[in-house]
């Protein structure tokens, strides 16, 4: 996914398209299962109210990794993308495939289904932190291939957000065991 047209476009087509693609963190990581999309018209977006410290990198060049701390505890890891600055993609769960020992090491857990299962996780388990705020995603330690075939992918209401929480900006691959959390087939 090198090329940055397959970023330039509306966060929730860009999100729905990362669902079934492989994220690599140095070789550790897995097919991406669940993301949701936030653009700088969404009140829950942190480019609603424009550029800061903070969120600089979706204001920047898209194809870009945007990391933050999230509750200054966990790292949580978007991909900057859209037609216009300050949009993003969060990855919040992945199935893991590649490096097992490694995020099993990293998160001190050996279930695979919790190894990437949410945001924190995910970062925890890749050793994502802000140190690749702003990092290139086509350049190591970032691989992003994109998905082989079409695959169902369900759409529903974004978590862990207080505003814009009916936008329909979640994308879950239909059937996974690694999201965070189900979208039942009649919500979609």
């Amino acid at each position: 996914m090198s090329d940055p047209a397959f970023f330039r476009r509306d966060a929730a087509v860009v999100a729905r398209d990362l669902i079934g693609a492989r994220l690599l963190v140095d070789g550790v990581g897995g097919v991406i299962v669940e993301t949701e999309a936030y653009d700088p018209l969404d009140p829950a977006s942190h480019s609603a109210r424009g550029p800061s410290p903070r969120n600089a990198a979706m204001f920047g060049p898209v194809g870009r990794a945007y990391v933050y701390r999230s509750y200054g505890i966990h790292w949580c890891l978007n991909l900057v993308c859209g037609c216009e600055p300050g949009s993003a993609v969060l990855i919040r769960a992945l199935e893991p495939t590649d490096g097992l020992a490694e995020m099993q090491a990293r998160r001190g857990v050996a279930v695979l289904r919790d190894l990437c299962r949410g945001p924190g996780r995910l970062c925890q388990a890749l050793g994502i932190t802000g140190a690749l705020d702003h990092h290139p995603l086509d350049v190591p330690p970032f691989a992003l291939q994109t998905r082989g075939d079409a695959i169902a992918v369900l759409p529903g209401p974004r978590i862990g957000i207080t505003r814009g929480v009916d936008t329909p900006w979640r994308f879950v691959m239909a059937g996974s065991r690694f999201v965070s959390r189900t979208i039942a087939a009649r919500q979609a």
